[in-house]
């Protein structure tokens, strides 16, 4: 999987690993933080992310844009890094109770600009080091690879946001309560008819509350709660700067890619590189681009409802916390103990493996194992956990299941059945339909969000956290079939004058996708749980039923 490739995938790589993990330690906490500080409903705080993460994934459209006519691939994803991290400083300012929304607003749009110059222009720069015959056959396998590096970053985004926001928490003698912010932010405002339930909760962060002091315990805790998520986003501050440092220390391994057809057409020694297409040719990858386009509205639109919907299901219906053995999903450190044992386990196993390979894969089967057992003995008996870390646990199937992904379609092109990339990507939207079906059964008999009135279920109501980890699991091998094959398909058939531009095309898919995300918002304080989630459903499916209706211009447009 990782013989062969040139050495910039790896500078793109590591530097897109370094800013994934910025953004998605920001985004495991954001809706948590709007509806803590802001006292926002569900409704209003959907609605700002998806508004937000339009702007991320659109912005690429303008970022694609100046690479092509104006500044190069280099030194716009450069612009992109130095913007981004002015937005997260501006995240990372602490303030008092409800102020400085309009700072909040500010910081979101200079990161979404920033993204937009970086992100669409990475991708067409690894595009680029796979456009020679010495490394083309690799290109679906190079955006694995790369596809990986935004994961590995993602997979420890939570973890860092919750150890983060606990230590904060904790200087201020309190601890994260998912019920607090909620009934705080009603008693402030006077809409809590009855506080003697929201007493007993405050009195057991601090027994010295009363009714009198009440007031001045919610105006603390959200303070305390809101600083720490504060100093959440400054994570992403520290995650830019090694990101800069990497992309512009080793440049020499990239430069020969990071040129656009106009520069090539400026330099008589690379005129002969030029690819000239016809303006047919042109229009029919263009169209085909378009199709495709139009059905990952639909994937993002599901995907991304784990920062949202998905993540209000993990504080309202979801039990806080878990046994030892579950804690083992939960914690980071005994997560990948497992998957290094795996790991180890497989070289020790595999038929034609070299003494030397089953040796080292022993010596770490017994090791991880170890280390598994000793994190697993150093639980409580009851874990709790913060509703953002089961963003975790795609990022972590991401990177466990791309070498079985990428291994079963080296097996299928061996035997001359892998399916053609539109065709993987049909599939993949048919697995994200039936991901949310999982969502539908755990679902029934739940009280709707409109009748919680944005508190927390009852305990008796709440749901095992094994039927939101089946849904990651299933949208990750959604996502394998579709994100890294998408990229690679644009990459392929995108006209190289438009490489940029469509790269920022992909985004613009995924920004509109994410602008349904708070549609989709907007109905979970209006229909039963169960409802919501078939909507997404049958998007889903009828989006794979178009998929596969234009299969056969989409296949044609690939082979030309």
């Amino acid at each position: 999987m990782f013989k062969g490739h040139p050495k910039g995938l790896y500078i793109a790589f590591f530097a897109n690993m370094g800013e994934r993990f910025g953004f998605y330690t920001m985004i495991s906490i954001f809706v948590l933080f709007l509806q803590a500080k802001y006292g926002l409903n569900a409704t209003a705080a959907s609605f700002i992310y998806s508004i937000f993460m339009f702007g991320v994934y659109f912005f690429p459209l303008l970022g694609g844009f100046l690479a092509d006519r104006f500044l190069g691939y280099g030194k716009t994803i450069s612009l992109g890094l130095i913007t981004m991290f002015l937005g997260y400083v501006l995240m990372a300012v602490p303030s008092a109770l409800g102020s400085n929304f309009w700072l909040v607003v500010v910081a979101l749009a200079v990161i979404a600009l920033g993204t937009g110059l970086f992100k669409g222009n990475l991708q067409a720069l690894v595009g680029n080091l796979y456009d020679g015959p010495k490394y083309g056959a690799l290109r679906d396998r190079a955006f694995n690879i790369f596809y990986m590096g935004i994961n590995i970053g993602a997979m420890f985004a939570p973890t860092a946001s919750e150890k983060v926001c606990n230590w904060i928490l904790s200087a201020s003698n309190y601890y994260y309560d998912a019920r607090i912010p909620a009934l705080a932010n009603d008693f402030l405002k006077g809409r809590l008819a009855d506080a003697a339930e929201y007493l007993s909760i405050a009195q057991a962060q601090n027994p010295g509350v009363t009714l009198d002091s009440l007031k001045t315990f919610s105006e603390s805790y959200i303070n305390a709660l809101s600083k720490s998520y504060h100093y959440g986003f400054g994570v992403a501050c520290i995650a830019l700067i090694i990101s800069m440092l990497i992309f512009w220390g080793f440049r020499k391994f990239y430069s020969h890619a990071d040129l656009t057809e106009r520069q090539k057409a400026k330099s008589e020694a690379l005129k002969s590189q030029l690819v000239e297409l016809t303006p047919q040719q042109t229009k029919e990858r263009l169209i085909a681009l378009g199709l495709v386009f139009f059905v990952v509205i639909f994937f993002w639109m599901a995907f991304h409802q784990s920062a949202v919907t998905m993540t209000y299901f993990a504080r309202d219906y979801t039990v806080p916390s878990v046994g030892k053995a579950t804690n083992l999903w939960f914690d980071i450190v005994g997560l990948l103990s497992i998957f290094g044992s795996v790991i180890g386990l497989v070289f020790l196993l595999r038929k034609g493996s070299r003494p030397t390979a089953r040796l080292l894969g022993g010596a770490a089967f017994a090791v991880f194992a170890v280390l598994t057992y000793m994190r697993y003995s150093s639980y409580a008996d009851s874990n709790p956990f913060t509703p953002q870390k089961f963003q975790h646990f795609n990022p972590f199937f991401i990177v466990a299941l791309t070498p079985l992904i990428v291994g079963f379609f080296a097996f299928l092109n061996k035997i001359g059945k892998e399916p053609s990339t539109p065709r993987k990507i049909g599939f993949g939207m048919l697995i994200t339909a039936v991901a949310f079906v999982i969502l539908v059964l755990g679902s029934q008999g739940l009280a709707s969000p409109k009748a919680l009135a944005g508190r927390v279920a009852p305990p008796d109501s709440l749901v095992s956290v094994y039927w939101l980890i089946s849904t990651y699991f299933l949208l990750t091998i959604a996502e394998l079939f579709l994100s890294p094959m998408g990229i690679s398909f644009v990459s392929r058939v995108a006209p190289p004058k438009y490489k940029g531009l469509m790269q920022g095309g992909w985004f613009a898919a995924t920004a509109i996708g994410n602008n349904l995300v708070g549609v989709v918002g907007y109905f979970w304080l209006r229909v039963p749980l169960w409802a919501l989630w078939s909507i997404l459903v049958v998007c889903c499916v009828l989006s794979a039923g178009f998929m596969f209706l234009v299969m056969k211009r989409l296949e044609r447009a690939a082979r030309a």
